[in-house]
């Protein structure tokens, strides 16, 4: 299924115009959804890789992965939902769930669909919105996203505004 084509989002994944990895995230969360996305992950069969700094650990619960100190080393799930394309989620807050994608392995319809495939299996399963914007964007400016309404990922801003 193709939610967007390669010539009207070209723009949106260039790592030069974007920034090689674009923010994306998924507002208005709670730790339950955290740990549906852990679920998910684990359902779909997915390479994982969840470490704190440097140092790979089984996967916890969301609940013990955000209930870390603040001294603690950053907590991070690397997944891998296609061979060679890689989403870095950070448990930075149990409000949002926060998220990089490598633009440099999204290039052509084939990345586009992988792309739109991981938003829309994690907006699909959260029934809330995942946004994308330019690497260090504004939330305000947010240029394509999964609609939970429309049910696929639909374009929403200009590559150029931001």
């Amino acid at each position: 299924m193709t939610d967007l084509q390669w010539d009207e989002v070209r723009e949106f994944f260039d790592p030069d115009l974007m920034g090689a990895l674009p923010d994306l995230f998924v507002p208005g969360i709670t730790v339950k959804d955290w740990q549906t996305v852990l679920d998910l992950v684990t359902a779909r069969g997915w390479k994982w890789q969840y470490s704190q700094g440097d140092t790979a650990l089984p996967l916890p619960t969301a609940a013990e992965a955000l209930a870390r100190p603040p001294e603690a080393e950053t907590a991070s799930l690397r997944v891998w939902p296609a061979p060679g394309v890689l989403a870095i989620f950070r448990f930075m807050s149990d409000t949002e769930i926060d998220f990089d994608v490598d633009l440099h392995e999204l290039q052509g319809q084939k990345g586009v669909d992988t792309l739109c495939d991981f938003l829309r299996a994690i907006g699909r399963e959260l029934g809330k919105p995942v946004l994308m914007t330019p690497e260090g964007g504004s939330q305000e400016h947010v240029v394509l996203g999964f609609d939970p309404a429309a049910g696929k990922v639909v374009l929403l801003g200009d590559p150029g505004s931001n």
